[in-house]
C-alpha cells in the first residue's frame, strides 16, 4: 500500500447517498512503515494548524493541535497542543504570529519518530523586520514533545516564511529535508553531511498568495522532486504556473525540469494513478485565469466551470514527464454531482490507495458545493485509479461522494460549512487501510471540525471538534479543520 499525503487547500463536491464498497478483487494492505508517527506509538498522527486561536491572551498567536492515532482511531486517544508557549518550543507568543499556518509532520532524523513542522508566517524576526516570517520543527516524544528549534528564519520584513511547508529527501542522501513556501520565495534547507544548505527554489512576486507545495519522484531517478504552484502578478496581468524541480549535484542546487504556465491552480499532489511504478501529479481547482488570454493548459475550457482536475503522467519515453494527461470535473461521466460556478473542484487533495489494487487514489475536496439549498456547505468525492488512470478508455470515472448530507456521516450539511476545505490520508489505526480526513473549518460558526472516515467509508465516521477535544473554545472562531498536516 502506498500512502501520501500533500500540502492542501479545499474543496466539495455535490454528493448522493453511497457507501464505499471495495472491490471483490482488493485484499487488506500491509500497513506501511509510520512517517507521521509523533509519540512513537506504532500509530500515524494528525496535526491540525488552528493560526486564527488566541494563545496566552495574543489574538491569532496560534497553535497546532496533534491529535494521537491508535487502535480505535484518531480522536479515541486524546491530543496535545503544541505552540510557542509549550516549554520545549522556541519563541514567545505573539498578536499575529498565526503559529500552525502551515503544519506537515516527518521523521526528518530517521529515528522513527515524527517531527512537527510548523510555519508561523506572522513571526517578527529581529533585525530582519515585521512578519518575516519563520518555520519551527518541534521533535516529538512519547511524553508529547522534545527541544525544538528555529528551522529557518525569513530575511526581510513581509516575507511570511512558513505559508506552506514540505518536508522531502530532494539530495537522494536518505534525510529528509524541509521545503519553506514565503510571499515571494520557496526556499529548500538541506542538511548535506556536517554542512546545511539553503538555497532559493523560486524567487518571484507572488502577492499575497502562499505557493502550493507538493512531493514526488517525477524524474525516475530515485530521488524526491518538488513540484510548485504559483501565481505571479505584473499589473495589470496575473500569471500562473506549475513548475517541477530536481536536486543537480553538481550545481548543488535545485534545477527546474518541467513546466506548464497558465494553468491556475489550487492543490498538488503526486500518487500513481495507473499503478505503472512511476509517480503521477494531479492539479486541483484548474481553471483558466480571467484576466489571461490563454490556450488551455488544463483541458477544454468547459471543464474549468466550478473547478477541474487535470492529471499529468509519469512516462520514461521520450516525450518524457507530462506528455499523457487527462482532465475530468463534476460533470465528467463517472464524477457525482455537477460542475457549478463557485464549487471549487479540486481545491484540496489527498493521495493513497485505499482499495488495495495497487493503484493511487485521489481524495477530492470542493468546500464550495452546495447541498441542496445550503450554499457552501462543501463536499469530497474520491476518485480510483484504474489501469488508464483516474479516466479509463472511455473517459468515465469512478467515485464516491461524501458529504454532512451521505448516510452515517455525522452532522447536517449547513450553509457556510465548508466541508472539505482540507483533505488528507492516513492509517491512523494502523489496519492496512487508510482512513479519510476532511477539515469544515466553518462548521458551528467557524469554530470548525475535522471528520474521520475509517477505511474510506461514512461507516463509523466521527467529528473532531474543539469541544470534543477539549481545546479552548473562545467566542471568535478558530477555523478548526482548515489547515491539516501533510506526510
Amino acid at each position: 500500500m502506498r500512502t501520501r499525503t500533500f500540502i492542501l487547500a479545499a474543496t466539495v463536491v455535490a454528493a448522493v447517498t453511497a457507501t464505499l464498497t471495495l472491490t471483490p478483487t482488493a485484499t487488506a494492505a500491509t500497513p506501511t512503515p509510520v512517517t507521521s508517527d509523533f509519540n512513537g506509538d506504532g500509530y500515524a498522527d494528525l496535526a491540525v494548524g488552528v493560526p486564527d486561536a488566541t494563545v496566552g491572551g495574543k489574538a491569532k498567536a496560534g497553535y497546532v493541535n496533534v491529535v494521537w492515532g491508535g487502535a480505535k482511531g484518531l480522536g479515541a486517544h486524546g491530543s496535545i497542543r503544541v505552540s510557542q508557549a509549550t516549554a520545549e518550543v522556541p519563541g514567545t507568543p505573539e498578536k499575529g504570529d498565526r503559529f500552525g499556518a502551515s503544519v506537515a509532520l516527518a521523521d526528518l532524523n530517521g529515528d522513527g519518530i515524527a517531527e512537527l513542522i510548523a510555519g508561523a508566517p506572522g513571526e517578527d524576526v529581529t533585525g530582519r523586520g515585521t512578519d518575516a516570517g519563520a518555520v519551527t520543527v518541534v521533535a516529538g516524544a512519547k511524553s508529547g514533545t522534545r527541544p525544538g528549534s528555529t528551522a529557518i528564519t525569513g530575511q526581510s520584513a513581509s516575507a511570511a516564511y512558513g505559508m506552506s511547508v514540505a518536508a522531502a529527501d530532494l539530495n537522494g542522501d536518505g534525510g529528509r529535508d524541509i521545503v519553506v513556501g514565503g510571499k515571494d520565495k520557496v526556499v529548500a534547507r538541506i542538511p548535506a553531511g556536517e554542512d546545511l544548505i539553503t538555497t532559493t527554489v523560486l524567487a518571484a512576486a507572488m502577492g499575497d498568495r502562499a505557493p502550493v507545495l507538493a512531493v514526488g519522484d517525477f524524474t525516475t531517478d530515485g530521488t524526491d522532486d518538488l513540484a510548485v504552484a504559483y501565481w505571479t502578478v505584473n499589473a495589470p496581468y496575473t500569471q500562473s504556473h506549475v513548475r517541477l524541480w530536481s536536486w543537480d549535484a553538481a550545481e548543488g542546487r535545485m534545477a527546474n525540469t518541467w513546466n506548464t504556465d497558465n494553468a491556475g491552480v489550487t492543490a498538488l499532489a503526486a500518487g500513481d494513478f495507473d499503478g505503472d511504478g512511476l509517480d503521477d501529479l494531479a492539479l486541483g481547482e484548474c481553471r483558466e485565469i480571467a484576466d489571461e488570454n490563454i490556450d488551455d493548459p488544463c483541458g477544454p475550457e468547459e471543464l474549468f466551470e466550478g473547478g477541474a482536475i487535470r492529471i499529468h503522467y509519469g512516462d520514461t519515453h521520450a516525450y518524457g514527464f507530462g506528455s499523457r494527461h487527462q482532465t475530468l470535473n463534476q460533470d465528467t461521466p463517472g464524477v457525482h454531482g455537477a460542475a457549478e460556478n463557485g464549487d471549487r473542484f479540486g481545491a484540496a487533495l489527498a493521495v493513497a490507495d485505499v482499495n488495495g489494487d495497487g493503484r493511487d487514489d485521489l481524495l477530492v475536496g470542493a468546500p464550495g458545493e452546495a447541498i441542496g439549498t445550503r450554499s457552501g456547505a462543501g463536499a469530497t468525492t474520491l476518485l480510483f485509479g484504474r489501469a488508464d488512470g483516474l479516466l479509463n478508455s472511455a473517459g468515465k470515472a469512478s467515485s464516491v461522494p461524501f458529504n454532512q448530507g451521505t448516510p452515517g456521516v455525522p452532522g447536517a450539511a449547513e450553509a457556510g460549512d465548508a466541508f472539505g476545505t482540507a483533505v488528507v490520508t492516513g492509517d491512523y489505526d494502523h489496519d492496512g487501510t487508510p482512513d479519510l480526513a476532511v477539515g469544515s473549518p466553518g462548521e458551528n460558526t467557524r469554530s470548525g471540525g475535522v471528520w474521520l472516515l475509517p477505511e474510506a467509508s461514512a461507516d463509523g465516521s466521527r467529528t473532531l471538534t474543539p469541544a470534543k477535544l477539549g481545546l479552548p473554545s473562545p467566542a471568535t472562531a478558530l477555523s478548526y479543520g482548515e489547515t491539516l498536516s501533510s506526510h
